[in-house]
């Protein structure tokens, strides 16, 4: 009898995790552009695909040695949840590639070359495609886009290899999964300034957005 009820309680919290999983899987906000399907939030967690933690770096001196070190990380930018609520969080590119996995099963993050195709299919990198791919609001100096995408991306900022933080809701950076050297990997960018779309090579110690892409 003992092992019959036990049976059924293990039973039970299998279930209520397995809809727990699908409720959220359900729950994430996508759009297709093109052939691509994208969310439309940025990455917002703490453990790897394998349920592993990514460590959390508040202060300078704990983001400089994960970088030095060529550790994974994350954090807040300011190291204030609230933030990470409406843009996210900030990974250094070392989570970005550890082979545990930043994206939920069936996701990933975009290569280099997927980041132009995107582009592209939006009108290319030149003051087209960064307007449609912008919010609507949010913007420093009313610099806001159509979001006419529906990638809704937001200024989220990003943090500097030796600690501080810059730009929030002014620019909006993120990885791709393509390393360029020994010591960066391309990304893109957005600006309050105009509507192109920035490809540049960012060192792998800083601290960017990431947005995931269907498998």
């Amino acid at each position: 009898m003992k092992n019959r009820k036990t049976n059924f309680i293990m039973l039970m919290l299998s279930s209520v995790l397995c809809l727990t999983a699908c409720n959220n899987a359900a729950a994430q906000s996508t759009v297709k552009i093109g052939n691509q399907e994208w969310m439309t939030n940025n990455l917002n967690v703490s453990t790897f695909k394998n349920g592993d933690a990514i460590p959390e770096a508040k202060s300078d001196e704990a983001w400089i040695n994960a970088g030095h070190e060529g550790k994974p990380a994350w954090c807040y930018y300011d190291n204030d949840p609230e933030n990470g609520n409406k843009y996210g969080r900030l990974y250094n590119w070392y989570a970005v590639t550890d082979p545990r996995g930043l994206a939920p099963s069936g996701w990933h993050i975009p290569s280099d070359e997927e980041w132009t195709t995107l582009a592209d299919n939006l009108g290319g990198d030149d003051d087209a495609a960064g307007k449609k791919m912008k919010s609507k609001a949010g913007w420093y100096d009313n610099g806001n886009g159509s979001n006419t995408s529906g990638f809704s991306g937001l200024p989220g900022g990003g943090r500097n290899d030796d600690g501080p933080f810059y730009y929030i809701g002014s620019y909006g950076t993120w990885w791709s999964s393509t390393e360029d050297s020994a010591d960066g990997a391309w990304g893109r960018g957005l600006s309050y300034g105009d509507g192109s779309v920035d490809r540049g090579d960012g060192s792998k110690t800083h601290g960017f957005s990431v947005r995931c892409l269907r498998d």
